[in-house]
C-alpha cells in the first residue's frame, strides 16, 4: 500500500476504484466500502481510499489507520480539510478530484455521503454525473448490529460506557491503544507487580476510566494483561491520561518500546482509594479477575 499525504501528491494515471470519507475507526460499515473497492481492484483498477481529516476525538490515529489498511488497498490518500476543499463546489469536486486527479472508474460510498461547499453534493449528484465523467457508482447500505446502524458515534458511545465488547462487535476487532512505555513512579514494582505506562496519542479516545482485561503486544508477541485506563487518582494529582498495564508472564524491560494494548473486558470503574495499601489489595483482586478471565477461555 502506498501512503499519500495530500490529494495534490497523487500522480498516478491508472483508473481507480475510489471510496471516500473520514474512516474513523474503520468499523464494520467502513470495511464494506473497503471490500468493494478491493473487488474492483482485482479487475485492473487501483483501489484508493481517500480519507478526510478526522475530528479531534478519534477512535484511531492516522498511524493506526495505516496499519489496519496495510495489504488491503493500493493507495491511502489522506486529504486535509483545507479552506480550498471546504469552499469547493460539489460539481468541481467531481470533475477536478474524482475525474481529473483520481481517474475514478468506480466510486463506492455510503448512503449519507456528502461533499462540496455546504455539503451540496450527495449520491444523487454523483449519479447525475456518472455517465458524463465515466464512472460507475455503488451506494452501500449501512451495516447494522442488533438493529442499529453501525457508526463511529455508536462506537464512541460504547467506549464511554466501558462496553468494550460492544465496541469490538461494531469495529470487528478489539479497541486498542498504542504508545511508548514511559518511566513512571515505579510504585507497581515496589508493591510487587511491575507495570507499563503508555499515554494515548493526542486526540485518541480512551474508554471509560477503569480496569480492563487486556491483550498486550510487545516485540511482536501477544501477552495477557490487566490494565487501568485513567488518571491514577490514588497516587497522583496530575490528571494525566494513562493506561497502566500489568502483563502476565513478561519479565523483560519494555521501557522506551512501543506496545499495543487491546481492551477485552471491563472489570470495574477507576477508584480513588484511601491509602496505597487499599490500592494494593484491590490490584491483587484485579489481577485475579484477569487470571480468571483468561483461564475461562475468553482469550483469543
Amino acid at each position: 500500500m502506498r501512503y499519500i499525504k495530500g490529494i495534490s501528491s497523487y500522480q498516478w494515471g491508472k483508473s481507480t476504484a475510489v471510496t471516500l470519507g473520514k474512516f474513523d475507526g474503520l468499523h464494520r460499515g467502513h470495511q464494506m466500502l473497503v471490500d468493494k473497492i478491493r473487488e474492483y481492484g482485482v479487475n485492473g483498477c487501483e483501489s484508493v481510499l481517500c480519507a478526510f481529516d478526522m475530528q479531534r476525538d478519534c477512535l484511531m490515529t492516522k498511524d493506526e489507520r495505516r496499519r489496519h489498511l496495510e495489504g488491503k488497498i493500493d493507495y491511502l490518500v489522506e486529504y486535509p480539510f483545507t479552506d480550498e476543499l471546504r469552499e469547493m463546489q460539489a460539481e468541481d469536486f467531481i470533475q477536478k478530484i474524482l475525474k481529473d486527479t483520481l481517474h475514478a472508474s468506480h466510486i463506492v460510498v455510503g448512503t449519507d455521503f456528502s461533499f462540496g461547499y455546504q455539503k451540496r453534493g450527495n449520491i444523487e449528484m454523483l449519479r447525475k454525473f456518472a455517465d458524463q465523467c465515466g464512472y460507475t457508482l455503488d451506494v452501500i447500505e449501512k451495516k447494522k448490529y442488533q438493529g442499529r446502524i453501525i457508526s463511529s458515534s455508536y462506537v464512541r458511545e460504547a467506549l464511554t460506557q466501558g462496553n468494550v465488547k460492544l465496541a469490538e462487535n461494531l469495529l470487528g476487532y478489539p479497541y486498542e491503544m498504542t504508545g511508548i512505555v514511559e518511566h513512571g513512579k515505579r510504585l507497581g514494582r515496589t508493591l510487587g507487580f511491575p507495570t507499563m505506562n503508555i499515554e494515548p496519542a493526542p486526540g485518541k479516545i480512551m474508554p471509560r476510566f477503569g480496569v480492563y482485561a487486556c491483550r498486550v503486544k510487545i516485540d511482536g508477541k501477544w501477552y495477557n494483561g490487566i490494565g487501568n485506563a485513567g488518571i491514577k487518582p490514588t497516587v497522583t494529582d496530575e490528571h494525566k491520561r494513562l493506561l497502566e498495564v500489568f502483563v502476565y508472564g513478561y519479565e523483560g524491560d519494555a521501557y522506551g518500546q512501543e506496545i499495543t494494548a487491546q481492551f477485552l473486558e471491563f472489570e470495574r470503574p477507576e477508584t480513588k482509594f484511601g491509602s496505597v495499601e487499599e490500592l494494593k489489595e484491590q490490584v491483587m483482586r484485579d489481577m485475579k479477575f484477569g487470571e480468571t478471565y483468561f483461564e475461562s477461555g475468553e482469550k483469543r
